[in-house]
């Protein structure tokens, strides 16, 4: 499904929906972060995606980040909260999301990182081979978190 992104523009669409989402800032013995090759953008991320009902917040980013990667984890510790009523996602079906993502510290237990559906590609990246990926900007924000310390964070 496409999407378009909105940052603080007054000529956004309102929202019509807030979905929680969860992920992980997930971090080997090595320092290296997991990322994901989004299909849908291209750009890297974190592995995330939507809480289902009945679900917890960790349960959902342990989930997502072993259905979109590959890689099973262990929560550790929680990177932040971000919910940015200036940050709206507009997708190709009617859907207007206002920007809501509970991101944990998590450590990788197993697994292989294998493309799918969602990611064209999943590895594992130091934090200075970091600089020169196309990182989505929310994402970018919550790995510059961890990196510098400034957790949790609470938007």
């Amino acid at each position: 499904m496409g999407r378009v992104e909105y940052w603080n523009d007054p000529e956004a669409p309102k929202p019509n929906t807030l979905v929680p989402a969860c992920g992980v800032v997930a971090v080997d013995d090595l320092g290296k972060i997991l990322l994901q090759r989004r299909r849908d953008t291209g750009q890297w991320a974190l592995p995330m995606g939507k809480q289902e009902i009945g679900e917890t917040p960790s349960e959902c980013a342990i989930r997502e980040t072993l259905e979109e990667t590959g890689i099973a984890v262990e929560i550790l510790g929680i990177v932040g909260i971000y919910s940015d009523p200036g940050h709206i996602v507009a997708y190709t079906d009617g859907e207007i999301r206002q920007e809501y993502e509970v991101t944990f510290l998590a450590h990788p237990l197993g697994g292989t990182p294998m493309e799918n559906d969602e990611a064209s590609a999943v590895g594992w990246f130091a934090p200075e081979d970091m600089l020169t990926l196309d990182i989505h900007p929310t994402m970018r924000r919550q790995i510059v978190d961890y990196l510098n310390g400034n957790t949790p964070h609470i938007d």
